[in-house]
């Protein structure tokens, strides 16, 4: 289930409020700036910083 581009025009990174974008797969979102990306269950994207994957990683 895709994410709405409308949800993606105001979702911001949780850690530094920057823009974040959906990564190649579909199953995550990536924030440049903080190198993290925020995974994407069932839909619903988990934004904790706590629960979010460093890239590269």
């Amino acid at each position: 289930m895709p994410l709405k581009k409308e949800l993606l025009d105001i979702l911001a990174c949780p850690q530094c409020k920057g823009d974040i974008r959906l990564n190649e797969t579909g199953n995550g979102l990536i924030c440049d700036k903080c190198r993290l990306v925020y995974h994407i269950k069932d839909g619903i994207p988990i934004m904790l910083v706590d629960e979010a994957g460093k890239i590269g990683q």
